[in-house]
């Protein structure tokens, strides 16, 4: 009969003890994932911070805005069918108050092609930069945060298509799509861009994975997503910011290149690639600058703000990281 009170008071005093234990526990794992979020939300401020004392980054970002402002706002006053319409009487017209930027070759207003096709390789751009930071940045953690037989898979496939000539690739099933417009233009594009970003966040997510506070969550029986994109993702957040931002630039770059050479969007579709086209011929790039020299100047500033405000946030990143 003793030893039997005595074992009751023993098994409640280990169960007290677990329960002290799995508090104790519980309480430094919530302080640490509030320790972590407050480090990450502290990073991005202090990279702000960082940025906002380079003056000419921050002019660039302004001078981007306004920019974006006018192409998105002023392409609303034109209707695209309108503007491709051809009026062979008002051919090669120079600017004047019926075409405030003149005409091309087939009479069509230069001003409503440049807003139009300039909101067209922005969206376009921004589609393929989006589409593909889902798809590597997923991947990316996925392969890294699993690793073993996922990863070797997932790194094998990136390493295949790497390797590929992704742009020829590109141009050849561009010749071949029977329905070509700017939704397929942007899943081509899409297409073999993912794999180097894949690359880059799953080396960072295996770095992270290793860290106590993964583990900690781990042991706690934390699903494996939550810990991925609460507290692994939001860790790299600055990564992330330059990435897409020198994609974008990439991205819009690239789409204004294969216009430019006849490649990209259909020529019914206004863009800016399409405009600098014009330039190929002498005779237009001589004696009809208005045609192609704004779209030039729109896109080289566009694209020069852009890379600017990317570079800016990388030496932020790279201040706060000596900093901290």
């Amino acid at each position: 009969m003793l030893n039997t009170e005595e074992e009751k008071k023993a098994g409640r005093m280990e169960e007290l003890k677990t329960e002290i234990v799995s508090g104790a526990a519980g309480e430094n794992r919530l302080s640490h994932e509030v320790n972590e979020e407050t480090k990450t939300v502290v990073d991005f401020r202090s990279m702000l911070e960082e940025f906002r004392k380079d003056k000419l980054a921050v002019i660039a970002l302004g001078t981007l805005v306004l920019l974006l402002l006018l192409v998105f706002v002023g392409s609303l006053f034109f209707d695209a069918g309108q503007v491709m319409q051809v009026d062979l009487l008002n051919r090669y017209a120079s600017p004047g108050k019926g075409h405030l930027l003149g005409t091309d070759e087939a009479g069509r207003d230069v001003l409503g092609q440049l807003l139009l096709g300039a909101r067209t390789s922005l969206m376009a751009g921004t589609a393929v930069t989006v589409l593909t930071g889902f798809i590597g940045i997923g991947l990316g953690l996925l392969s890294g945060y699993y690793g073993g037989f996922l990863d070797r898979l997932l790194m094998r496939s990136i390493d295949f298509i790497m390797v590929l000539p992704a742009s020829v690739l590109v141009l050849v099933l561009m010749a071949i799509v029977s329905e070509y417009n700017l939704f397929t233009f942007i899943l081509l594009m899409s297409a073999f861009s993912w794999a180097g970003k894949s690359k880059v966040f799953r080396n960072r997510t295996r770095s992270e994975a290793k860290r106590d506070y993964v583990r900690a969550s781990k042991t706690a029986g934390t699903n494996d997503l939550l810990i991925m994109f609460r507290e692994i993702l939001p860790n790299f957040s600055s990564l992330v910011i330059i990435n897409t931002t020198m994609s974008l630039a990439r991205n819009i770059g690239m789409e204004t290149g294969l216009s430019f050479l006849g490649f990209g969007l259909p020529s019914t579709v206004p863009s800016i690639g399409n405009l600098l086209r014009y330039a190929i011929s002498p005779t237009v790039f001589e004696n009809y600058v208005w045609v192609w020299l704004p779209a030039s100047t729109l896109i080289f500033a566009v694209l020069l703000c852009i890379i600017y405000v990317g570079q800016a946030l990388r030496r932020a990143a790279d201040a706060k990281q000596m900093q901290g």
